[in-house]
Parts: C-alpha cells; sequence; structure tokens
C-alpha cells in the first residue's frame, strides 16, 4: 500500500509540474509574439519617421527663399507693391517646381519656358502678368544665386496697346453726386482731383497737405520719385469737413482703427458710386486718374504740364490720352454723314 501511494503521487507531481511548465512556455510564447509585433511596429514609424525628414530635407524651402528675396529687395529700396508682386510670381512658380525639384538651382530655362506656356494655355495669363512673372524669376535668380538666366525670348513680343477707359465729365458729376459720406468724398475728390494712383492716396499723410500754396505733396510715388500736383479749392473745404468728423493722426484717409485705409474699400466705393450712378463702364479708382488726364487735355493742359502731375517717367506714356482727344476734338465727319 505504501509502495503504490508513493507511486501515485510521484505520478501526479509529474503530471502537476508537466502542466505546469507545459503553461509557462505558452505564456512565454505569447511574450515573444507580442514583442516581435511591438519591434515591428517600431520599426515602421521609425521607418515613415525618416522617410517623412528626408522628404522635407529635400523640399524646397520657399518661405525662407521668399523671405531672404524680400530682404534683398528692400534693401535695393523695391516699393512694398512691387516687392508684394514679386513674391507672389515667385511663389506660384516655386511651390508648383518642389513636386519635382528639390532646389531652384536644379531647375533649367527650358522648365520656366514649359511653366510659362502651361500658365498661357491654362490660366489665359495676359501678356502684363506674363512679363512680371518672367521678370521676376529672372530677380529670383539673380538676387538669390548670382544666376543669369536667359530669358529674354519669353517676354511678350509687343506690349497691348489699348486706349484707357475714361468717364465723360458728366459722368463724373453723376458719380459724385452718389457719393455722400464726407471720407469717401474725399476720397473720390482725390483720386479724380489729383490724378491720383491708388497707392499713392493710401499713403498720403496729414502733412502732405499744403493748404496755403493750394498744393499736394506726392512722396516716394512709383519710381520712389516725389511730386506736386494741385489742391482744388472744393477738394480743401471737402477736406476740412472730413477732418472736423474724423480726425485723423497720422495718413491723410485712415481706417476705424487709424493706419493705412484699405486698398479694396476703395475699390468698392468706387465700384458702389458707378453703379449707382447708372454707369455701364467698368470704374476703378484709375479708371477715375484716366479721366483727369483726359479732361486736362481737353481743357487744353499742355501735354508736358500732364505728364508732371501724373508722374510719368516719359511723355510717351502720356501721349495715350491724346488719342481719345484727338479724335474727340476733330472736326472730321465721318463718311456715314457724307451720303
Amino acid at each position: 500500500t505504501c509502495c503504490l501511494r508513493n507511486k501515485y503521487t510521484t505520478f501526479v507531481n509529474t503530471r502537476f509540474i508537466t502542466f505546469i511548465y507545459k503553461d509557462r512556455y505558452e505564456i512565454f510564447c505569447i511574450y515573444i509574439i507580442l514583442f516581435v509585433r511591438l519591434l515591428c511596429f517600431i520599426m515602421i514609424i521609425s521607418y515613415f519617421c525618416i522617410y517623412e525628414c528626408s522628404i522635407k530635407s529635400k523640399a524646397m524651402k520657399i518661405t525662407y527663399l521668399l523671405n531672404e528675396f524680400e530682404r534683398k529687395m528692400i534693401i535695393q529700396r523695391y516699393s512694398p507693391s512691387s516687392i508684394q508682386n514679386y513674391k507672389s510670381a515667385v511663389r506660384s512658380f516655386l511651390q508648383l517646381a518642389e513636386k519635382k525639384y528639390s532646389h531652384p538651382l536644379e531647375i533649367t530655362e527650358t522648365v520656366i519656358e514649359k511653366y510659362l506656356f502651361w500658365k498661357i494655355e491654362k490660366h489665359r495669363i495676359g501678356t502684363s502678368y506674363q512679363r512680371l512673372i518672367v521678370a521676376s524669376i529672372d530677380k529670383f535668380y539673380l538676387s538669390m544665386f548670382s544666376r543669369q538666366l536667359n530669358l529674354k525670348h519669353l517676354y511678350p513680343r509687343s506690349k497691348n496697346k489699348s486706349l484707357p477707359v475714361y468717364l465723360t465729365t458728366r459722368e463724373v458729376s453723376r458719380l459724385m453726386a452718389k457719393v455722400t459720406n464726407p471720407k469717401h468724398k474725399c476720397i473720390v475728390q482725390l483720386l479724380y482731383g489729383c490724378g491720383l494712383r491708388l497707392n499713392e492716396l493710401l499713403h498720403l499723410k496729414l502733412v502732405d497737405i499744403d493748404s496755403k500754396n493750394k498744393i499736394i505733396l506726392i512722396r516716394n510715388a512709383k519710381g520712389g520719385k516725389d511730386r506736386v500736383v494741385m489742391l482744388s479749392p472744393l477738394l480743401l473745404e471737402s477736406l476740412r469737413r472730413y477732418y472736423k468728423i474724423y480726425h485723423p493722426e497720422e495718413y491723410l484717409i485712415e481706417g476705424q482703427g487709424g493706419g493705412i485705409y484699405s486698398e479694396k474699400s476703395v475699390q468698392v466705393i468706387v465700384k458702389n458710386a458707378a453703379l449707382k450712378a447708372g454707369i455701364a463702364k467698368k470704374v476703378t479708382p484709375h479708371t477715375l486718374r484716366h479721366s483727369f488726364a483726359t479732361h486736362l487735355l481737353e481743357n487744353g493742359t499742355d501735354i508736358r504740364y500732364i505728364q508732371d502731375l501724373l508722374g510719368h517717367k516719359s511723355v510717351n506714356t502720356t501721349e495715350i490720352y491724346t488719342h481719345i482727344t484727338d479724335i474727340a476734338q476733330s472736326k472730321i465727319k465721318s463718311p456715314l454723314d457724307l451720303l
């Protein structure tokens, strides 16, 4: 009996130990499998991180390049509007190019030519914008990498010689009559009465108004030049009424919180006034500048004086207005009237 009991106990203990070791082995295998899976997951994540970093390292640093480009243009005393236009054209080019190239120096003149052809075909850009794109890219490479590109053949062969859109004196009177807000009235009167560009209007300061001598000083206009324009007594009276109401501090025309007035706001003011006056033409702030020059010519003002008032570098630019006034004032009869 004692012998049987010992055999039974030995058998049970052996089975129990076998069971325990088997269970531990299965648990150990599970841990190994989990560890391998975790290791694979970590390797996959690491791979993607390395891949992403390599892509970023190869990608163009467009923001950095544009900031450096802007800094160089500021040093060269380019106007804020010119800097913005150059940066915008280069940004569009680089954003498309970075899909294939990792650095601007990898891009050839042939690639630039294809890009320009694509812009013309797909976006139907005009000659002025085409000229801006070519000039911007050319200047970018010269400023940033001292690389002179051969892009002369990409400039439009000739400029569009379209006549400027202008308003008649009656249309201007109707437009003025629809502007009742004192600030808005001053804006329209300055654009038409002084022949100002939009940017010139926005940067006018209180100190630029010489009420005693009836003149306005336009500082740092297009091309970095200063000039003087006339100050109409009618405009001066409007400005005095406006000043009593709004009390501008630095700029002549300021926004609600002070500072430079919005370009978009001026455009909307002029557009809405033209719509209210029932004028079918597309009227912009620059249309009033064209009207200023045209009406001066119609009244017999010497073209050289008009050139100075407009701030044109060449009288050839001013002569475009003579094409309008010459036909309007000529006594040439149409063949239709001779029938």
